[in-house]
């Protein structure tokens, strides 16, 4: 079954379609999911709820505006941003435990494996410095773009301006 077919059928509350969807994104969805949170068990919380989400909004899905994908990854990473703002999840990394500090050390800075996994890669590394690091703080780890101004040192206009520009140029990337 073809995915725009899939997609149609869960639109329409088929789950069977619910199931494939979920069996395709899901990987990438917790992957995209935990680079927020870094926290498994709220990473499969979260990732849970967005499908849950995806389901009861799946009419205001329009493929004319963007791919699936795009749209259900904005979900995720909607949530994933809100879970670490809310009050419960602040209160638990009051006292992180050593895995966090470990992953924050075997981070890497570049995209790689981040983008790769979620098929863009090819598209991100076309890109200019200054938009993978825009990229990078506000869509793969999760920064707002004051915490993304104060990280680069850069006027938030000029953050605003870049982030716009530089979806813009990847958007025209994907779509060519």
């Amino acid at each position: 079954m073809n995915l725009e077919t899939l997609v149609e059928k869960f639109k329409q509350k088929d789950e069977k379609a619910f199931e494939s969807l979920y069996n395709m994104y899901s990987h990438s969805m917790h992957g995209i999911i935990y680079n927020i949170v870094k926290n498994h068990n709220i990473a499969e919380e979260v990732m849970q709820d967005v499908f849950i989400k995806a389901w009861h909004k799946a009419d205001s899905y329009n493929s004319e505006k963007g791919r699936f994908f795009t749209w259900i990854l904005n979900i995720a990473r909607n949530a994933a941003i809100d879970k670490t703002r809310s009050k419960n999840f602040k209160n638990l990394k009051q006292n992180l435990n050593s895995d966090f500090f470990v992953d924050i050390l075997e981070a890497s800075d570049n995209l790689d494996n981040k983008t790769d996994a979620i098929g863009i890669k090819k598209f991100v590394d076309k890109l200019a410095k200054k938009c993978i690091e825009v990229i990078e703080l506000l869509y793969f780890k999760g920064y707002t773009q004051t915490e993304a101004s104060e990280t680069l040192n850069m006027p938030i206009g000029t953050i605003k301006t870049r982030n716009r520009n530089c979806i813009k140029e990847l958007r025209s990337m994907v779509l060519n």
